[in-house]
């Protein structure tokens, strides 16, 4: 939706935020940068030709004409007649021509910071800002946004405490009082400030923001496509984290993972963090051509390059000019010449394709050896046993036997193969076969079967991380014809940079870390400008630029250029210091509003794109689940390592994969880790989340919704519900037998304050009323109790736990407690 009024045609006709907006939606998909699609030789991207055919464009925009009107009624577009008027005053006013915002050059605008810009923006719609958040609620919001995890009691105690000793306050024991935090008041500000220092230094802060690096780089610790093998990605998540709370500079954080393997005398370290673009899917099918693997795989690091750092839809442009941007074929073969350059080659199925960095353990490769002498112990079994099912001459091979007139593919699968060399599929058809012919034998496969499952599993599991690496001899790269990887044309080209943008440094190195130091150079008008409004968007739910996936031309326009330009300007200045920038933000008056619709423009402006309230929207699932599990005390706070799995229900796997993967639940504290940490199957991701990226192609932004049926999982997930089981213990054993004391306990462990006393009479009616209920059936309190692997305290009376578990249920669903206000 664009926020730009067209009928104020007295004001100054700007071209980029008025009328190329128009001329993009309407008029470049036949006269813009594509020229196969071009119609007439008409040009509207461009100020030449456009100004050329100014006189014919107005009398084409006001023709009745259905063959000679434009846009024309067979394209589906049409303009307002306001918008008509505007084209016609710019272009009576001389056509005066403009860069696309986004490809101009970063200034930063004379401002104080961040507030003087909103409050700019606001007072030309005779609009104010919203009075300050009360303290508990800025705190949790601050703590969620920053470390993923909202306050613990002690921590929201201290943070009040230090509140009134710093305003001369006195406040009653036990009263349930939420003081506003007063800009006016340098002591409230200090220990604000405080609080943010320590989530900054948090290691909490690395878990958090890894997450949006993970959708970003489609991280999955599996292929994906048809078999879906495993892969052991996980220490370069791990190196995420440890980039990030250690502040590394989000320049350096980009060089590395693009090229770290360039740089000079270049460290495993550096190497490790090239696996950015060895996250993508790989398609290992049978039958799969590897050329055309190989050449998807680098299409996939053209394009997510092209999201992540440039904010442009690149994928456009690899059959055909893009029909809006000024992008070219030249240009995004020009990209993927420098990606090209990777010794992979697609071959194989493995979730461990060469070049890859071995950091294997003793314990793996004993797990591989051991698996290898069972499968050998079992295959002897079962040639044993074959020996005798399937007689023939002596010294003559199994094919000379009834082996061979099996059907299908079992005469290949076990006539001319070798137990010991059978695969899983191999074995799955064979038990599938003879389980209703021959029990013992098929008993015996099934035997082979979880050994060879085994041997898989251990050599799956051995630590290789996929990284990059670069062809001693260059390959030459040819533009593809509408990207089949199998119909180059005679057009060559070598590494270069989107024309429309800065050119390379002429000294700059002709290979992946010369892109990223072209990405990173203060010249480069999208990256800096790209990355702030990520960061705005993960902190307010919505980016200064809507799209944040495309800055573009078809992109919004943003309402606060200003603000974004200051914003990421300052953080070049700065040296890309991304905790800066971050507190920076949370520090300012914009970001400690209230989130209460209270304000005029809240009708006028649902989304809140002109920051006159504090940000307020549902939590991502995966925080909902790490904080469950934080309030309830069950969290286990432990970093790093092979990924975990924690529940899930029966079967999804099996379904997914045709029965070839089954998923076992992982036992003790790894059932309680955060999120971050869960396995993630890239055909059928984590069950218990939801409105997340597929982890399938590069997200940079991802939808926030709020629907009954995400209740599905917060009331009925054995996270959840073992979570509320939890939670109920601790604040019974904490507060036992005073009824009063334990209903506040546990809503302060969940909302981070006190009930008021409507709400605390709510929370004493629907107690009683549970604890009636299950009074009148044990058998389903004991049921409730039993759900989850943690072990309840003995000592609690079942009725009295399970009727607290039913309210901390509740507690963990309240509106308050899934959102960020």
């Amino acid at each position: 939706m664009l926020l730009f009024s067209v009928s104020a045609t007295a004001a100054e006709i700007d071209f980029g935020r008025d009328i190329q907006p128009l001329l993009s939606e309407n008029c470049y998909h036949c006269h813009g940068p594509d020229a196969n699609e071009r119609k007439a030789d008409l040009r509207l991207d461009e100020a030449k030709p456009a100004q050329k055919a100014a006189p014919d464009i107005v009398e084409r925009l006001f023709s009745s004409d259905p063959d000679e009107v434009m846009p024309p009624p067979k394209s589906n577009r049409s303009l307002t007649a306001a918008q008509k008027a505007l084209i016609k005053q710019w272009i009576d006013e001389g056509a005066k021509w403009g860069v696309h915002w986004a490809f101009q050059r970063i200034e930063k605008p004379r401002a104080r910071g961040i507030d003087e810009l909103v409050e700019v923006k606001l007072k030309e719609k005779g609009w104010k800002m919203a009075p300050e958040a009360d303290a508990v609620t800025l705190l949790r919001r601050v703590s969620l946004d920053l470390t993923g995890l909202p306050p613990a009691t002690e921590e929201v105690a201290a943070f009040l405490k230090a509140i009134r000793q710093g305003d001369n306050q006195t406040t009653r024991q036990g009263e349930a009082a939420n003081p506003p935090v007063s800009l006016s008041s340098p002591q409230t500000d200090a220990a604000y400030e405080s609080a943010v220092d320590k989530l900054l230094a948090s290691p909490r802060f690395g878990e958090r923001w890894c997450w949006d690096w993970l959708d970003a780089a489609r991280y999955a610790d599996t292929n994906g496509y048809q078999g879906d093998p495993e892969r052991t990605m996980w220490p370069w998540r791990d190196w995420v984290v440890r980039a990030i709370n250690a502040n590394m500079p989000y320049d350096q954080f980009t060089v590395w993972q693009l090229a770290g393997d360039l740089l000079p005398h270049a460290t495993p370290e550096q190497k490790l963090a090239t696996g950015f673009n060895r996250n993508h899917m790989i398609n290992g099918e049978g039958g799969r051509i590897a050329e055309e693997t190989r050449v998807e795989n680098v299409f996939d690091r053209v394009e997510t390059t092209g999201t992540v750092w440039l904010g442009l839809t690149m994928a456009c442009t690899k059959c055909h000019d893009h029909k809006f941007d000024p992008l070219t074929m030249r240009d995004y073969y020009g990209l993927y010449d420098v990606f090209n350059q990777t010794s992979e080659d697609g071959i194989g199925r493995s979730g461990q394709a060469a070049p890859a960095m071995d950091m294997s353990t003793p314990a793996e490769l004993q797990r591989v050896k051991k698996a290898q002498t069972k499968v050998d112990e079992i295959a002897a079994e079962v040639e044993a046993f074959e020996l005798k099912k399937f007689p023939r001459a002596a010294g003559k091979p199994l094919t000379e036997s009834a082996a061979a007139d099996l059907p299908g593919n079992l005469p290949a699968y076990i006539a001319k193969t070798a137990p010991s060399k059978r695969g899983v599929d191999p074995l799955l058809e064979a038990v599938s076969y003879f389980k209703g012919r021959d029990a013992e034998y098929a008993r015996l496969l099934q035997k082979l079967l979880a050994a060879v499952r085994e041997r898989v599993s251990a050599a799956s599991s051995i630590t290789k991380v996929m990284i990059m690496d670069t062809l001693a001899k260059p390959r030459t790269t040819y533009v593809l014809d509408k990207g089949a990887y199998d119909k180059p044309t005679t057009t060559k080209v070598s590494f270069n940079t989107p024309a429309v943008l800065p050119p390379l440094a002429a000294d700059a190195p002709r290979n992946r870390l010369g892109l990223a130091q072209w990405i990173v150079s203060r010249e480069n008008p999208l990256t800096a400008r790209v990355t702030v409004n990520r960061f705005w968007q993960a902190l307010f739910g919505v980016g200064l630029v809507k799209t944040a996936e495309d800055f573009g031309v078809q992109g919004e326009k943003p309402v606060h250029r200003e603000l974004l330009d200051f914003l990421a300007a300052d953080f070049m200045e700065h040296g890309w210091d991304v905790k800066r920038l971050l507190k920076q933000i949370v520090m300012s008056r914009t970001y400690r509003q209230s989130s209460r619709f209270s304000v005029p423009g809240s009708q006028l402006d649902p989304e809140n794109r002109y920051l006159a309230r504090g940000p307020r929207h549902r939590l991502p699932s995966w925080m909902m689940r790490d904080q469950a599990l934080f309030v309830s005390g069950l969290l286990k706070e432990q970093a790093g390592g092979p990924p975990v799995k924690p529940y899930q229900p029966e079967g999804i796997w099996e379904e997914a994969t045709f029965g070839k993967k089954s998923y076992k639940p992982d036992t003790g504290d790894s059932l309680y880790r955060r999120t971050l940490y869960t396995f993630w199957r890239r055909i059928v991701g984590p069950t218990m989340l939801f409105d997340n990226a597929a982890r399938q192609t590069c997200v940079v932004k991802t939808s926030i919704t709020n629907t009954p049926l995400h209740a599905l999982v917060t009331l009925n997930d054995v996270t959840y519900v073992e979570a509320a089981r939890a939670l109920a213990q601790r604040v019974l054993l904490q507060q036992a037998g005073r009824e009063e004391q334990a209903l506040t306990a546990a809503f302060r462990l969940v909302t981070c304050r006190a009930p008021s006393a409507k709400e605390a009479q709510v929370l004493k009616d629907r107690l009683h009323a549970l604890r009636a209920r299950h009074a009148a059936d044990p058998a389903a309190a004991a049921k409730l109790l039993a759900v989850g692997g943690s072990k309840r305290d003995e000592k609690l009376d079942a009725v009295e736990h399970a009727a607290w578990t039913g309210l901390c249920l509740m507690l963990l669903n309240l509106d308050e407690v899934l959102s960020k206000e």
